[in-house]
């Protein structure tokens, strides 16, 4: 197996020389916080085993958001934070996807473009719930971006989380939705199509866009998910994975880059070999824009009314018992104190931190 650090180690340069003034600073960053994670030039500890008798050297992460080495465990705290805000209704995942004549101008134009992306897909939702014919009140959602495709192809799409169901306009009411459909995607996708074009007719990118965009259906994908904790389970691999796993990275050999994916027309583990500059292209135009937010919140899961879901989640206790308690209640974790204890990867007694290793000064070149 081949880490993604060394990828970049091996033929960062070359890329570098060949595109180095057209890199944005947001991927040079990333780069180089990469190569470096968990390296003597970061810094960090040296831990002796009482048993073994022997010294370990622990270095620091980078914590860059698109470092493989650094989300490794950050999504299952993700999920039991999510799991709190969940009501005790049926849910459904949501997800709209954006042509793929917009990608490229989207991919040029990331922060803007992701913004109006969260911004006209939860508007158009929240239009159309207020259709007494569907739900009629105010949902909530939860919505994570995610860019890539299994190959690391460029697919910008949105998935959001939805309980079956909404207040009344007063607040004082839920209002049930039906077990195995929340809203028509036909309809949904043309309002959010019809917003869009609105919205960018409002911005000097309007005439770049190509005209056939507006005349065919975009996609918009609507299914049940039961109680919704097997859905977060989905969307919280999301939230902290980033494009590619060291796992997936089979071997870097004659400039070459091959690894594996999931087809996911067949499940099938398919191969892909990719030039060395190819494959460190593709990764990073998945590198996000600094300080964007990639999971959302609104309507009864947005911020401002986090007081008032307590009371909600109690109301419908009553309405849904089943799924409140197949799902709702979570146990406290009893290893949670011990799991800061670092370990030793030989026989597995917590180690004690006998010595600090400093920080490099400068940045490898």
């Amino acid at each position: 197996m081949t880490e993604l650090a060394e990828v970049f180690r091996r033929y960062g340069s070359q890329y570098l020389n060949k595109y180095g003034d057209k890199i944005i600073p947001r991927h040079l960053q990333a780069m180089r916080d990469i190569q470096r994670c968990r390296t003597e030039e970061l810094g960090g500890h040296v831990y002796h085993c009482p048993k073994c008798d022997e010294d370990h050297y622990l270095y620091h992460s980078c914590r860059n958001r698109h470092c493989p080495k650094c989300q490794h465990d950050r999504g299952q705290e993700w999920l039991e934070k999510q799991k709190e805000l969940l009501l005790p209704a049926p849910y459904f995942l949501l997800t709209f996807t954006l042509p793929a004549s917009l990608r490229r101008i989207v991919r040029s134009n990331q922060s803007i473009f992701y913004n109006l992306f969260f911004r006209i897909s939860a508007a158009a939702t929240q239009k159309l719930v207020c259709d007494p014919r569907f739900v009629g009140g105010k949902i909530g959602m939860v919505g994570v971006l995610h860019t890539w495709g299994r190959n690391l192809v460029y697919h910008p799409h949105i998935h959001y989380l939805v309980p079956g169901g909404g207040l009344t306009p007063d607040g004082r009411n839920w209002l049930p939705g039906r077990n195995s459909f929340l809203l028509p995607v036909k309809a949904l996708s043309r309002i959010f199509r019809a917003k869009f074009r609105e919205a960018l007719q409002k911005t000097d990118f309007f005439n770049d866009i190509p005209k056939d965009v507006w005349g065919q259906e975009w996609v918009v994908h609507c299914k049940p998910v039961g109680d919704g904790q097997n859905a977060l389970k989905y969307l919280s691999a999301y939230v902290f994975r980033v494009a590619i796993s060291n796992s997936r990275i089979l071997k870097t050999t004659d400039g070459k880059v091959t690894f594996r994916f999931k087809d996911t027309q067949t499940g099938k583990t398919r191969f892909c070999t990719l030039a060395a500059g190819e494959f460190i292209r593709r990764f990073l135009q998945h590198v996000l824009p600094r300080g964007f937010v990639k999971v959302r919140y609104y309507g009864l899961f947005s911020h401002s009314y986090r007081s008032k879901l307590i009371e909600l989640q109690k109301q419908l206790v009553f309405a849904f018992p089943e799924i409140f308690r197949e799902g709702m209640a979570t146990e406290e974790n009893p290893s949670s104190v011990s799991s800061k204890q670092v370990l030793c990867l030989v026989c597995g007694r917590a180690m004690l931190r006998i010595d600090s290793i400093p920080r490099q000064r400068g940045h490898p070149p």
